[in-house]
């Protein structure tokens, strides 16, 4: 039986990926040098349609890691020479906190339980902190933080750095680059691709820090930041790439380009409105992000009355798959991914099962 992965990662497979692999295949671009003129061409493309995509300026460098993870360590490495600042909600944003600690770096924290949102107003950035890192949307809760908040922080903040994870909602969120310092995401989730290949937005500021902080401290040997954005300006890697991952995420973004981002964030918002309908009338379910405006349009979170194992396994017995809860609430809880694999009408299939309960 054909599964329909509604999981946050990895998730179901955009529809055009197998046919990008063959041409991947066929081409035998998994030979290539990466110090060639055709590694090169393949490089440029994907950066060059990333930037469309996600309207990425000339001032932000587009560059490959091997996972979304990895850029939370080159990200304090390379902006924090002493303290950050992390707002936590979450388990991958308290991730993000402890990666600080474990490098030395002394991290203040703004904490509230999981489901619950920021606002920029209620932000009070510690004086010293050099770097603001903020989670757009905490895949383990099903929490977002609108955008509008993300800017208005920043500007609050002009003269400190901010991060933004995007991990598993990139390209929804409109960023205004002029006003963020680097964000990240990788591509097993929205982008719909296999797991392998983490995607680092950094500004030229970012760059400049890691600069200053070199002549002081390490910045780590792997994928320092100096290294890898003068490597990217010859549209290359340090180290020999994932070939393949680059490929197939530069075809699935022109993929996304001919649709159109603002098409694809409309109809991430219009599936995302028919499940919410659904689990705010439907007994035995209820969204367990109660503010609106905090409530995630690509990993939505709710509560179950019953086993969510149980529930599980009835639906994938129906040909899909949905993801549980996130650590203590494995049981309790379902996260339903809202990535663009999934069409309005496979969303309108699983809550259909869902009802029948």
């Amino acid at each position: 039986m054909s599964m329909t992965f509604f999981t946050p990662g990895p998730a179901q497979l955009y529809p055009t990926f197998e046919t990008h692999l063959q041409t991947f295949v066929n081409n035998q671009l998994g030979s290539i040098s990466h110090r060639s003129q055709q590694y090169r061409d393949l490089h440029k493309f994907t950066v060059d349609q990333l930037r469309i995509l996600l309207n990425v300026p000339d001032t932000h460098a587009i560059m490959f890691l091997g996972s979304a993870s990895e850029a939370w360590e080159r990200i304090i490495f390379s902006c924090v020479e002493l303290e950050s600042f992390h707002l936590v909600n979450g388990s991958f944003s308290k991730k993000f906190c402890e990666y600080t600690t474990a490098l030395n770096k002394y991290a203040h924290t703004m904490e509230k339980p999981m489901g619950s949102g920021f606002t920029a107003a209620e932000i009070t950035v510690p004086e010293y902190a050099e770097l603001i890192c903020t989670t757009h949307n905490e895949t383990s809760s099903g929490v977002q933080m609108p955008v509008s908040e993300i800017h208005k922080l920043k500007q609050k903040n002009p003269d400190k750095l901010i991060a933004v994870d995007i991990v598993s909602s990139a390209p929804y969120p409109d960023l205004d680059y002029s006003l963020i310092d680097t964000a990240f995401f990788s591509v097993q989730k929205a982008f719909g691709l296999p797991a392998g290949l983490g995607v680092w937005i950094v500004s030229e500021k970012c760059l400049h820090k890691a600069e200053y902080i070199r002549n002081q401290y390490s910045i780590g040997a792997h994928n320092d930041l100096p290294t890898l954005w003068k490597n990217a300006l010859n549209n290359e890697t340090p180290s020999t790439p994932n070939v393949m991952g680059i490929y197939l995420l530069g075809k699935i973004a022109e993929d996304f380009n001919k649709i159109g981002v603002k098409t694809i964030r409309k109809e991430t918002e219009q599936k995302a409105a028919l499940i919410y309908k659904f689990l705010e009338k439907t007994s035995g379910f209820s969204p367990f992000v109660k503010e609106k405006p905090n409530r995630s349009q690509t990993v939505i979170v709710t509560d179950t009355e019953i086993n969510s194992a149980d529930i599980i396994k009835k639906v994938k017995e129906k040909g899909m798959v949905i993801g549980s809860g996130y650590g203590s609430f494995k049981a309790t809880q379902l996260r339903i991914a809202n990535f663009p694999a999934t069409s309005t009408e496979q969303v309108e299939k699983l809550l259909s099962e869902l009802g029948k309960l």
